[in-house]
């Protein structure tokens, strides 16, 4: 035997040192998983398809409900079991960075909202904040625009300034998506964006009544902060952000294609917004 050759162990000899018998061994090889082991198995793939169609963003809960639709029983300390198994889990942190400016605002801006964020129809309330967004060009700025009825974004814009005309830019979207037949609520912080005369003008009160959050207080429109905190943790995050442009495509793709249309929200009854809203129309 050449030196180079490397030196050949029998099974039968790794056998007897851990003192298992070679027909014990052979028995096991041949074996047929059980159909508790089949079962286990096909419910594992199923659970990473979902985990990946979803961007690696949903956790046992969401991942158990969908489950439950499709008609399997399985709790929810299950599933959390099989994902760490497989060594997956849902992917999301972000700390909370406030980008409001606080100017010497006037007293009479009043909180019409007062936290009530289950509106019974859709274009009864709007909520909107502006949020930062990291990038290595610099910071950028999304404007979102919610309705509290379904937890839709009805209008966004990207910018490079916290500028009244980009928050302006986001309600005429959200103006152009929905058609108002009522007066809607529309309840922001207290930013010098949103009292400009830009934004009282893009929102009349012939069609808009004014609500504002109290003063340094982000619980009073929590459903747009939380929008905006599960964005970055969900999704932006992952990436390093090259410019506004970038951001753009990741927040459309974010937004457009998974958010409004396929994530599942508990608000909605495990719905998307839009078919929780399809669903209410019917």
């Amino acid at each position: 035997m050449q030196a180079s050759e490397e030196r050949k162990i029998s099974v039968n000899s790794v056998l007897k040192l851990l003192g298992v018998s070679s027909s014990g061994y052979y028995s096991w090889l041949k074996r047929s998983p059980s159909n508790q082991e089949i079962r286990k198995q096909k419910l594992k793939a199923e659970i990473t398809e979902i985990y990946n169609e979803s961007h690696q963003i949903y956790g046992a809960p969401k991942i158990t409900s969908i489950l439950q639709s499709r008609g399997h029983v399985i709790a929810e300390k299950t599933v959390g079991n099989y994902m760490r198994e497989e060594g997956i889990k849902a992917i999301w942190v972000s700390p909370y960075i406030r980008t409001t400016i606080d100017p010497d605002f006037d007293k009479k801006l009043r909180n019409i909202l007062s936290r009530d964020f289950n509106p019974k129809a859709p274009n009864t309330v709007w909520v909107t904040d502006i949020t930062y967004i990291h990038t290595l060009s610099g910071f950028v700025y999304l404007t979102s625009v919610m309705d509290l009825f379904s937890r839709k974004i009805i209008g966004w814009q990207v910018s490079e300034s916290l500028s009244a005309e980009h928050v302006i830019k986001a309600i005429e979207k959200a103006k152009a998506n929905r058609k108002i037949s009522n007066p809607v609520i529309i309840h922001s912080d207290r930013g010098c964006q949103f009292v400009s005369k830009s934004y009282l003008e893009a929102t009349p009160a012939a069609h808009f009544i004014h609500s504002y959050s109290s003063k340094g207080n982000p619980w009073d429109n929590a459903c747009i902060e939380s929008f905006h905190a599960l964005i970055k943790r969900e999704w932006l995050n992952r990436y390093v952000i090259k410019n506004a442009r970038h951001a753009h495509g990741l927040i459309f793709e974010y937004i457009e294609a998974f958010y409004n249309t396929i994530r599942i929200h508990e608000h909605c009854g495990m719905k998307s917004p839009y078919d929780f809203e399809k669903a209410s129309a019917s």
